[in-house]
């Protein structure tokens, strides 16, 4: 990956300051910058639960009742915040019985499948166009016998157009921990 898009969050403790005594770990968070940008997306979350318990959630970007299309990574800060109109994936970890803090997340989008609209006529059709991309996703990822959590409508036409990236998305989300 290009290091000049990648963000990378560090936590630094001064070696004589006392404020962070309570502090027990450092984490890293690096992402592509391409995961700002606004429009169209559908993304799969890989969850490693306690145990040997896996999970995955599939949603998407675009709203319901406006024209705005976030970035996975406004989704992905959505997702676990206590807002609960944004926070579908916490909601479906708790029906689980699984604390998020005993889990690992890795989040797959793919996208912009469309870019953001600026009127809500034109926004509608291609939301309901990602949303069907996103059942599919969820409907393979079922079929192949794997834990989805939430619920998606089922798919009624085919999302020809990403077809081609079907397979490979879905080998790459489903397969080895360390893919």
């Amino acid at each position: 990956m290009d290091d000049s898009r990648v963000v990378k969050w560090y936590l630094y403790r001064e070696s004589n300051s006392n404020e962070l005594d309570g502090v027990e770990m450092v984490f890293e968070l690096e992402f592509d910058g391409q995961l700002l940008r606004r429009g169209f997306w559908v993304y799969v979350w890989r969850i490693s639960g306690p145990g040997e318990r896996r999970f995955f959630y599939v949603g998407r970007t675009g709203d319901s009742s406006s024209p705005n299309a976030s970035s996975p990574f406004g989704r992905m800060s959505a997702h676990f915040s206590s807002n609960p109109r944004g926070n579908a994936l916490l909601r479906n970890l708790d029906v689980a019985g699984v604390n998020p803090q005993d889990c690992r997340f890795r989040l797959y989008a793919l996208g912009p499948v469309y870019p953001e609209q600026e009127s809500f006529e034109d926004h509608r059709p291609l939301r309901d166009r990602t949303a069907t991309l996103e059942a599919s996703v969820a409907e393979e990822l079922k079929r192949r016998g794997l834990e989805v959590l939430g619920s998606h409508p089922s798919v009624r036409t085919p999302f020809r157009e990403v077809e081609a990236y079907m397979d490979e998305l879905l080998e790459v989300v489903s397969g080895p921990e360390g893919a």
